[in-house]
């Protein structure tokens, strides 16, 4: 293709994606709806249930404005050559190839991130807080932000460098070399994020002696489940939402608990969504995702190296010669089609894991407390309860919970 119809393509494929997602998200503002569903009647009086629905247009409004926005100012970019003229001005001060694309994503990275400065701290401190969910203070969103730069600085600086060096010493078989890096990589994250990366951004303290901890070490040990330790995070000091998760691979198994989760649950609802996250491991979603998430790695990385030299790609951004960070910017708009399928298929999967997992804690633990868990997790969080289905089709990881209430009670 020539630079002219590169960048018609890469247009094309930015307005489609654009309007696609903004119809996806019309569709579900208007889904909404005012009763409240019999099944929790009993968690959600009117008066909240208001609330929620008041707290769901307020994102959508303001999800609009922000991507209409971020849109405009993309497209701006593209068909002006925006990103091809930053190219050029940074090679006046920078020679090498590798610290030139370093510098060019960290000034496009964080020009972007000033940009959006304003909406982030409305969006916390305005939305959030209004409906009662923001814990963050200034200062902790101010370092969030240095910590945030420092630590994708260090990590995307490295695999950056990693794969722009392996491009310029073996050619277009560094996606096999790179691939290996990048897949090694993602198994570290996954050994060591609770140990290395979250303490960053987060306190973890070992969860006391009680009636909670030893609930949860009777129920692992009765499934045989391979537990090292159980961590409370400090989640309330961002937001009073609630989450849990275990970490590790192997035979060591990390279980950490949001401080917001153990506030407003029983033990037996924590020990029912605690037998769900294990059901994932039982029945070998982690591995499986993780699996699949290699795959997509190396196979994003043989498209890539069929037009990581093209110099064409770098014209079609404004680019006066070949260079591998435009030509990385332009992929990732040509193939995010391709990416949109993987991901929709990924989706899909992953609604049908949670299912599996919903399944297991019925049948291993207490199906009636990990649904109640649910209900005051969806009530506490303001969840949209009827999310439309072209929505959930595309975007939802999880099912809505509605379904997974019914499962509960009926399979």
């Amino acid at each position: 293709m020539t630079p002219q119809t590169l960048l018609y393509t890469i247009l094309f494929i930015s307005v489609f994606s654009y309007l696609f997602d903004q119809l996806l998200d019309y569709l579900n503002l208007k889904a909404q709806r005012k009763d409240i569903p019999a099944e929790i009647t009993s968690f959600y009086d009117p008066e909240k249930y208001a609330k929620s629905l008041d707290y769901y247009s307020a994102q959508a409004r303001f999800s609009f404005l922000t991507s209409g926005l971020g849109f405009m100012v993309s497209i701006a970019m593209l068909a002006s050559g925006g990103f091809g003229w930053v190219d050029q001005l940074l090679r006046s001060y920078v020679s090498t190839d590798i610290l030139l694309a370093l510098v060019f994503f960290g000034v496009i990275m964080i020009v972007s991130d000033i940009l959006t400065l304003p909406f982030q701290l409305y969006s916390t401190f305005v939305i959030e807080e209004r409906f009662g969910f923001n814990k963050t203070t200034l200062r902790t969103f101010i370092f969030d932000k240095v910590k945030g730069y420092l630590l994708g600085g260090i990590i995307g600086g490295l695999l950056l460098s990693a794969m722009i060096y392996l491009v310029q010493k073996i050619g277009p078989d560094f996606w096999i070399w790179f691939g290996c890096i990048a897949a090694s990589f993602v198994l570290l994250m996954n050994l060591f994020y609770t140990s290395l990366i979250l303490p960053l951004f987060n306190k973890l303290t070992p969860l006391p002696e009680g009636e909670l901890k030893t609930a949860i070490e009777s129920f692992a040990k009765k499934i045989n489940f391979p537990l090292d330790n159980i961590f409370v995070i400090d989640g309330s000091k961002r937001s009073s939402k609630a989450n849990a998760f275990f970490s590790g691979i192997g035979k060591k198994k990390k279980i950490v608990l949001y401080d917001t989760l153990m506030a407003n649950h029983t033990t037996d609802e924590l020990v029912a969504v605690l037998a769900h996250e294990v059901g994932h491991f039982k029945k070998k979603h982690i591995v499986l995702s993780m699996g699949i998430g290699v795959v997509q790695i190396f196979f994003i990385l043989f498209v890539l190296s069929l037009m990581i030299t093209n110099e064409n790609l770098s014209l079609a951004l404004g680019g006066s010669q070949q260079a591998i960070h435009l030509n990385l910017l332009a992929f990732g708009i040509l193939f995010s089609p391709i990416s949109g399928i993987t991901g929709l298929l990924m989706s899909i999967l992953s609604r049908k894991n949670e299912f599996e997992a919903d399944a297991y804690a019925r049948e291993h633990f207490d199906g009636n407390a990990l649904a109640n868990a649910l209900k005051k997790l969806s009530v506490d969080s303001l969840s949209n309860l009827y999310p439309h289905p072209a929505y959930v089709f595309f975007h939802y990881s999880h099912p809505p919970l509605l379904q997974r209430l019914d499962a509960l009670k009926n399979h």
